[in-house]
């Protein structure tokens, strides 16, 4: 492992919640606020915690609207949202494969 590894972390998705959030929306185009608060087993106050971080940082767009009377917000992972999780995973792949083996 190199010091690199520790530096394509981001600290933001150091909270399992967060990160399961976006590897969940890296893998499609967007989803809905009910399908994530379902798929994570969280409360519509933490997941909209955990939200508003992402989209304050530029991970995460969020857009509000209406199907009819009901309000809906949509969820999709933005391109610096899908750099940082790429850079994150590959941060922890280096990592889960280091060994501080001295080859004695």
């Amino acid at each position: 492992m190199t010091t690199h590894a520790l530096e394509q972390l981001s600290p933001l998705l150091s909270n399992p919640t967060r990160l399961a959030l976006v590897a969940g929306l890296e893998g499609c185009v967007r989803s809905d606020f009910q399908t994530v608060k379902e798929q994570l087993s969280v409360t519509d106050s933490t997941l909209s915690k955990h939200i508003t971080a992402l989209e304050k940082e530029g991970l995460v767009n969020v857009k509000k609207g209406f199907v009819g009377k009901k309000p809906k917000t949509s969820l999709s992972l933005s391109k610096k949202g899908r750099e940082v999780f790429e850079a994150h995973m590959q941060g922890l792949k280096e990592i889960a494969g280091m060994s501080f083996d001295q080859g004695e």
